[in-house]
């Protein structure tokens, strides 16, 4: 079949309105979600292949599931309204239904028979007593009438019914997605190609961990942490390793990155100094924008178009690099990849520090969950400390207006599961 084409992002995608200085977390994320839309095609692969894949449309039940009334239990079937109240013995008819081999025939009213779990209910039975509730001869079986028909019998269709959706355009498939798939009888699924994410720093005081012990030259964190953070959110995480500070040799990597990337995440160079050469660049391409958003740790959020991909230019920080990247680059790749728009789970938890901020900025901090329920925050908050990324289990978000948190105040809490890592 031919492969169905994703749209181009149009040129003023990441244009702020005018007059937009400072923005607020919350409008920047509305905006985000309403200028972006998928950049990759559809394709169609076998549902045991389809583990972490976004579906590309709706996908209905080729059957139910069960697909036939049968027993949810091993014992003995017969007819509800067939069998007087109180303890009966009934005669038991020849043979039995078991799991994938039916009993051919039907099951006459006031008799039973014996049925397995999963088997079929024959023609004649609609409900079944437990096994350990009733004793047998080889003749006929006693037993307690159940109070209600349909007693451990599993109804057709009862889980999902044929035709009805049983997943949504959107959708990443997880193992337990694929079981069901396969349930209903889908052997195959129709998915967005996978997004295609490039990661590359920029910066002539980087160099590799360990290639020096020069205390002026700073070692490259940021790409490991954001090529494992894309992989990790199930797309194709491309290495487009580290250019320093030269113009015509970034403009280079750029130009070629365009044709194997469907997004990029930069760090570092993205500002307006004399070596920022990232927003430079961008700036003569005609498709730059500097969102200043009104959070800590981050503020300048470079974003743009180098011919047709979208650029996220984060801080170089690797503290505002991550937090600018859960905050705003996952939920924008989830839309460029097909998924719906996702707002992270947060919890509501009892703060195990004190703290106050003043109004106009939104603020996160590394936090983690404590034995007793409580969260704590790292000890400090400086974006240098790259330690209290590793020492948290998610961020801790205080709103945009004036706070002073108590011990005890309830705070919100966003594991970084919550942003599907």
């Amino acid at each position: 079949m031919t492969e169905l084409k994703a749209p181009t992002l149009k040129d003023d995608c990441f244009s702020l309105p005018l007059g937009v200085n400072w923005t607020p977390v919350d409008e920047a994320l509305a905006y985000l979600r309403a200028a972006l839309e998928c950049v990759c095609a559809v394709e169609t692969v076998a549902v045991a292949d389809a583990i972490g894949r976004i579906l590309a449309k709706d996908h209905l039940a080729v059957r139910s599931n069960p697909p036939a009334a049968n027993s949810a239990v091993d014992g003995y079937g017969f007819a509800f309204a067939a069998i007087p109240s109180g303890g009966n013995a009934v005669p038991l008819v020849v043979g039995r239904a078991a799991a994938g081999a039916p009993y051919d025939g039907r099951v006459p009213e006031g008799a039973a028979i014996r049925i397995l779990t999963g088997a079929v209910l024959p023609e004649g039975v609609d409900t079944v007593v437990l096994e350990e509730d009733c004793n047998t001869s080889d003749t006929e079986v006693a037993f307690e009438k159940p109070k209600r028909a349909g007693a451990n019998a599993r109804k057709a269709g009862e889980d999902v019914e044929a035709g009805s959706v049983a997943f949504s355009k959107g959708t990443k498939l997880r193992s337990v997605d694929l079981a069901l798939l396969s349930a209903l009888g889908l052997s195959e699924v129709q998915v967005f190609r996978q997004l295609r994410v490039g990661v590359i720093s920029t910066g002539d005081e980087l160099v590799a961990p360990g290639a020096t012990l020069d205390p002026a030259k700073t070692y490259d964190a940021n790409r490991p942490m954001l090529l494992s953070m894309v992989a990790r959110l199930g797309y194709e995480a491309l290495d487009l390793g580290h250019v320093g500070d030269d113009r015509d040799v970034l403009r280079s990597a750029l130009d070629e990155m365009a044709t194997q990337v469907d997004v990029l995440l930069t760090s570092g160079g993205a500002s307006a100094g004399d070596e920022d050469h990232m927003s430079a660049l961008l700036n003569e391409a005609g498709a730059m924008q500097m969102w200043r958003i009104a959070l800590k740790p981050g503020r300048p959020l470079a974003l743009g178009l180098w011919q047709g991909v979208p650029v996220f230019g984060l801080p170089g920080n690797p503290v505002a690099a991550f937090v600018t990247a859960l905050v705003f680059a996952v939920p924008a790749c989830g839309i460029l990849a097909g998924k719906s728009w996702k707002t992270p789970q947060g919890f509501q938890v009892p703060a195990a520090f004190e703290k106050r901020k003043k109004a106009g900025r939104r603020e996160y901090l590394r936090a983690r969950m404590t034995d007793e329920g409580t969260v704590e925050v790292f000890a400090s908050e400086g974006s240098g400390r790259i330690s209290g990324l590793t020492w948290a289990d998610g961020l801790v978000e205080l709103s945009d207006e004036a706070q002073h948190v108590r011990p005890g105040d309830l705070v919100r809490f966003l594991p970084y599961g919550s942003f599907g890592l």
